[in-house]
């Protein structure tokens, strides 16, 4: 007796220790560390299917949090027939000015345990994930070999990062002699960390102004690049990832190069892991495109201003289903622009949506673009040491202003989830 009251000691001491053990284990969870808006890419900014024929295509993307394991998103969302990929793998690039990669960090990626994978068209893809350690604020290279191509190709033609490009199958190859260099991506829509549980990630969802018109090639300097940077020089925020979904022309109302906000919002927002806020930079494209080639009448001004008012709301209220707080940001100044040709009636609907924008109860959390980027000495233009040329589009340096008007407190992961921590962000960021 004594001894079976022993043994059963024994095991319920085991299996306490165990429960212990498994709850001090370190929880993680998988989160987006970078990403890229899809689209139908237009036939400017295709490769042609000679090109593409029995080809090695090498990407280099940059991550802002970092991982022991990765897992990539492959993308043929606006493919008209599926996508066979012969081969992925991974390198860590020697620069993202070359082809080059590091000898001995070129590992394959599998599908399913299959190292080539079919995308049907319409249909995005996750690889299978892999042991591969990566910093924050580090350079990826991901290299496919295509055989053959849908004519419809999905891409992110904005990607202010060089791609190669080479006939054969080269993947694993430490340089692409001779390749051809294109700045745009192909077929690449994300990458996923495993992280700590305590990581998040937060999206930048916009127009060319996010996607970094007039930033460097290479550089990694768009303003969502600069917020990456400031949120790993702080301890609380080296767990915060940041995932630039801007379009280049994009709209809130109608469709552009891209699809419209709404209409991406589910890829490009809910979809994405981790996600825990949102930052909105939308409507400047809407209100230039109205008066672009001649002046509209008061009404479709009128008309114009309520619908993207419209648009915002379906925004917040989507986003707050999926438990993510929204911060809403101010348009930018674009008075002088040769492409918009912006008149009185352009400003005031800028005004009056900056307004609504600003006002309390509205978006969780406000960020003042248009306050910090204006010239205070003519409101209605940028400031010049902040614009690129164009009168539209920021500067590198620009890009830097704007990211250090983020309130970081905003992107921090919440204790308290739902409609208190929407008026406690919101209270916070009417006192900055």
């Amino acid at each position: 007796m004594r001894l079976a009251r022993s043994i059963r000691r024994l095991v319920v001491v085991s299996v306490i220790l165990s429960a212990v053990g498994i709850a001090v284990q370190p929880q993680q969870n998988w989160v987006g560390s970078w990403a890229a808006s899809q689209q139908l890419v237009e036939p400017g900014n295709s490769i042609s299917a000679e090109d593409l024929t029995d080809a090695t295509l090498r990407q280099i993307v940059h991550l802002t949090i970092g991982g022991g394991e990765l897992r990539l998103h492959l993308s043929n969302r606006y493919g008209s027939a599926p996508l066979h990929i012969a081969s992925v793998h991974i390198a860590r690039p020697v620069s993202p000015d070359s082809s080059k990669i590091s000898p001995g960090s070129d590992q394959a990626l599998a599908f399913s345990g299959r190292r080539n994978v079919t995308i049907p068209a319409g249909a995005d893809y996750l690889s299978d994930p892999v042991k591969y350690s990566m910093a924050p604020l580090s350079d990826l290279t991901i290299t496919i070999h295509l055989e053959t191509v849908p004519a419809d190709q999905t891409g992110h033609p904005g990607s202010r990062s060089t791609s190669y490009l080479v006939h054969g199958d080269l993947v694993p190859a430490v340089e692409l002699q001779g390749a051809k260099q294109i700045e745009h991506w192909y077929f690449i829509a994300g990458i996923d960390v495993l992280a700590p549980s305590s990581a998040v990630s937060t999206v930048a969802l916009g127009d060319s102004i996010t996607d970094g018109h007039g930033a460097t090639t290479n550089g990694n300097d768009r303003w969502p690049d600069f917020l990456a940077r400031r949120l790993q020089a702080v301890v609380q925020g080296r767990t915060i990832a940041v995932l630039n979904q801007g379009i280049g022309g994009n709209r809130l109302l109608l469709d552009g190069l891209g699809p419209n906000a709404l209409a991406r919002f589910n890829d490009d927002v809910i979809a994405q892991a981790g996600v825990r806020s949102l930052i909105v930079l939308e409507g400047i494209n809407d209100i230039g495109m109205l008066g672009r080639t001649e002046e509209a009448i008061w009404a479709e001004h009128e008309q114009l201003v309520n619908d993207i008012i419209g648009a915002y709301q379906q925004i917040i209220e989507r986003a707050h289903t999926h438990g993510i707080n929204v911060a809403g940001c101010t348009i930018l100044p674009f008075l002088g622009s040769s492409f918009y040709h912006p008149g009185p009636a352009s400003e005031a609907d800028r005004q009056m949506l900056n307004k609504w924008i600003r006002t309390p109860g509205h978006f969780d959390a406000v960020i003042d673009f248009d306050q910090v980027m204006r010239d205070p000495a003519s409101p209605d233009h940028m400031l010049p040491k902040f614009d690129s040329g164009d009168h539209l589009h920021p500067s590198p340096a620009g890009y830097a202003a704007m990211a250090d008007a983020v309130p970081l407190a905003f992107l921090m992961p919440a204790k308290v989830p739902g409609p208190m921590l929407r008026a406690s962000t919101r209270s916070a960021a009417s006192h900055r």
